[in-house]
């Protein structure tokens, strides 16, 4: 069976996820956070990354990522290994840190990688962890807001340039961007399991969808069009008519929301569910 797919090309953008294997913390000590940020920051120099955010919790992490050379996988595969070998020798253990593969969403770039670098920031806050997103010494918040010098692996001119000309006031506009209570979630945006952004921006991305073994589901390459009225038919589980449509007739999201009369976000709840319902579905 294929992997599932990753979709990497030169200049994506990702949210990127990687969480404790058992949900177990990830982090023992300050050492060890320390210790990731080292790794990230050897990652970023090798494989030419940009790092717009991040935010290390306590049995997951949170990452922006840019990839200039559409690398990745690659850089994933070094920067959890690296932390794994070191985890364990400081701590005399064997065995898994991060639970499977790591977790990605490419970004529509200029429609939420504001909305995003908020969410990412705001973690602690929204855990209870603390009550300002300065309070958290493990994000890329204080150096983004100014309160101390942006590490070499961090950067940060292009997130502050989307709040003013002059850094000064950018930074202050950030910070209040970030504290602000209008926040809305940028996963509203969420179309399908793996994209941040609209129909149009999807559609962008199908030449650089791949697979590990470069082998796409043959029902993925043969979409039967069928119209909608006959998938949706009366008294069928919504989820699952949504499902079919979505992965197997090739409808797009809004198509979809369009038929249901919904949000294309409440369209991608309803596919999320049928798919835990039934992980084969996925493929």
């Amino acid at each position: 069976m294929a992997r599932p797919l990753r979709i990497e090309f030169e200049g994506a953008v990702y949210h990127v996820t990687s969480r404790g294997n058992g949900r177990a913390d990830i982090y023992l000590s300050e050492e060890d956070r320390e210790m990731f940020l080292e790794a990230l920051a050897h990652v970023v120099d090798r494989f030419g990354w940009i790092c717009h955010a991040y935010c290390l919790m306590s049995n997951h992490y949170h990452l922006m990522i840019e990839t200039p050379k559409g690398n990745l996988s690659r850089g994933m595969r070094q920067l959890n290994g690296i932390y794994t070998q070191r985890f364990n020798r400081a701590h005399n253990r064997v065995g898994h840190v991060f639970q499977g593969r790591f977790k990605s969403i490419v970004v529509d770039k200029d429609a939420y990688l504001l909305a995003l670098s908020r969410y990412i920031v705001r973690n602690p806050v929204a855990a209870g962890m603390v009550e300002n997103a300065g309070d958290w010494p493990w994000s890329s918040y204080r150096a983004t807001a100014g309160e101390i010098k942006p590490p070499p692996y961090l950067h940060v001119d292009w997130l502050l340039s989307r709040f003013g000309r002059a850094k000064g006031k950018a930074r202050l506009v950030y910070a209040s961007f970030v504290a602000g209570a209008d926040e809305v979630s940028p996963w509203d945006g969420l179309n399908g399991p793996d994209v941040l952004g609209d129909d149009d921006f999807r559609t962008r991305l199908q030449p650089y969808a791949g697979s590990a073994t470069d082998e796409v589901p043959k029902r993925k390459k043969q979409l039967r069009h069928l119209p909608l009225a006959e998938i949706a038919v009366e008294g069928r589980d919504r989820g699952e008519w949504m499902r079919e449509a979505y992965r197997e007739h090739g409808y797009t999201m809004q198509e979809i929301a369009d038929h249901a009369g919904l949000h294309h976000s409440t369209v991608s709840r309803f596919i999320k569910v049928a798919d835990d319902k039934n992980p084969r579905n996925k493929t």
